[in-house]
């Protein structure tokens, strides 16, 4: 994102201290207090409606390669949740505008890092995320060492978005670490510089890619998903960083579509909404991974027993592809 400041990463100079509270309730602004895992945000929607993540491409042109595409993924692959009960999905946290900004060590893509925002260098990691689970994806304390362990926090504020990928509380250094990160401005489309990642392979914002609970109890989900295939082949807008060459592999940044045939009437209501959400605003390709993953927030609400069964009847030829780079 242009519009960062971009510096190198600096080592963090102090450790954990007390956690944060994470029972905040909504504000005067219709917002949680304090901070926050699973904030609805008072339902406000992340990033403009002109947004490639929140834009309705119900009436988008099909991609003239729509089918070989989804011959290459295998036409009766069955999509599945990534998503569910702690440790499953990625969880994400609201912190206030005073939530203190704590330095961050890159170590792997720190040229394509974003060292904070405005000016004012560090992320707003509340200090429970060091020492209580649930903080970081994977659901260890501190993060751990495998697993992409992504940190996504909101200053709701502010409204930024704060990302990191393999994140983790270096205990020893007392420092925190991750290999990659990148501050979105909320009220703005502004990408990725070309070529550069961000938390996440494709360069594009995990969390507003996410199924989320509230989102698909009020009503139908009116932005993008995120989801992942085995391979990838370059990059498309709004993407901005490959992950793979793969021939005949979708790109990052490709963009599937529910049929609009497919009937949903037999789904529990808030399956229907993020089934819905996938015939008008689709799906993502932003990371590599299982063919059809469809990621979404940590959540102790979520019911597998409804959700994976659900999932395991769209098949990849329920879905189309539409026109690559399609604005």
């Amino acid at each position: 994102m242009s519009a960062l400041l971009l510096l190198a990463g600096i080592a963090c100079g102090g450790g954990p201290t007390s956690p944060g509270d994470p029972s905040g309730q909504p504000g005067p602004g219709g917002s949680s207090t304090g901070v926050q895992i699973s904030d609805d945000f008072g339902g406000r929607r992340l990033f403009p409606d002109s947004n490639w993540w929140n834009r309705d491409i119900a009436d988008a042109p099909i991609d003239p390669q729509s089918s070989a595409y989804i011959d290459y993924i295998g036409r009766s692959r069955t999509s599945h949740p990534d998503f569910g009960p702690p440790p499953y999905g990625i969880p994400y946290i609201g912190v206030g505008g005073d939530q203190a900004r704590v330095p961050v060590t890159f170590t792997a893509y720190g040229s394509e890092s974003d060292n904070g925002f405005g000016g004012e260098p560090g992320y707003p990691i509340p200090p429970a995320a060091a020492t209580q689970p649930n903080y970081i994806e994977g659901g260890v304390p501190g993060g751990g060492s495998s697993g992409d362990r992504h940190l996504l926090i909101v200053d709701r504020d502010r409204w930024l978005l704060f990302e990191l990928f393999a994140a983790r509380w270096n205990s020893g250094a007392q420092r925190w670490e991750a290999g990659s990160g990148a501050v979105f401005n909320l009220s703005s489309n502004a990408r990725r510089p070309e070529g550069w990642t961000s938390a996440d392979a494709a360069g594009l914002a995990i969390l507003p890619g996410l199924v989320r609970f509230d989102e698909a109890k009020r009503g139908p989900i009116r932005h993008a998903l995120r989801v992942t295939v085995r391979a990838t082949n370059g990059y498309v807008w709004p993407a901005s960083h490959r992950a793979g060459s793969s021939p005949g592999a979708l790109p990052m940044g490709a963009r599937l579509r529910l049929k609009s045939s497919k009937d949903l009437s037999s789904y529990p209501d808030y399956i229907r909404n993020i089934f819905r959400g996938m015939q008008t605003h689709g799906l993502i390709v932003a990371d590599n991974g299982s063919d059809l993953y469809v990621t979404g927030a940590m959540d102790s609400r979520w019911n597998n027993s409804e959700l994976n069964p659900a999932f395991a009847s769209l098949r990849a030829d329920d879905f189309d592809v539409i026109q690559l780079g399609w604005q």
